[in-house]
């Protein structure tokens, strides 16, 4: 429980980082909370699981990609209306396989060097974790 008295899902984000300085935002589909929003792809960390483990799991069921190591960035909290999330955001440089929307969900490359995203609405607890990478990166 948070200090709100809310239960806490715990999430693993994961963004993916191009040799090229780009990462990967998918759009959240119709049917899930803040359908239409832009966000670094993950997922809830299932009971046993690991952080690696639900990134493995998510980025294979979302991207279709095969993922062999991450690296911990930082790990952040949010209140939404429909959830209050703990974030364990790491960074992943390497994968095989070509990302694409297996849920349906649109898929866009940005550059870390960009002052924001060229795509709206962000989810919020996004925006805390771009800042992080783009500080890392600096």
């Amino acid at each position: 429980m948070n200090v709100n008295n809310r239960p806490v899902t715990e999430v693993a984000a994961g963004i993916l980082l191009d040799s090229e300085g780009r990462y990967l935002l998918g759009q959240r589909p119709e049917g899930k909370p803040y359908a239409g929003y832009w966000e670094v792809p993950g997922g809830k960390i299932e009971s046993g699981e690991s952080v690696f483990d639900a990134l493995k799991r998510e980025l294979q069921e979302e991207l279709g990609i095969e993922i062999e190591s991450s690296e911990a960035l930082t790990v952040l909290e949010h209140d939404y209306p429909h959830a209050y999330v703990r974030l364990h955001v790491s960074i992943i440089r390497n994968w095989l396989g070509t990302p694409r929307g297996c849920e349906g969900q649109t898929l866009s490359w940005q550059t870390i060097s960009d002052e924001g995203p060229s795509v709206a609405p962000l989810l919020p607890a996004a925006w805390p974790m771009l800042e992080k990478l783009k500080r890392l990166l600096d």
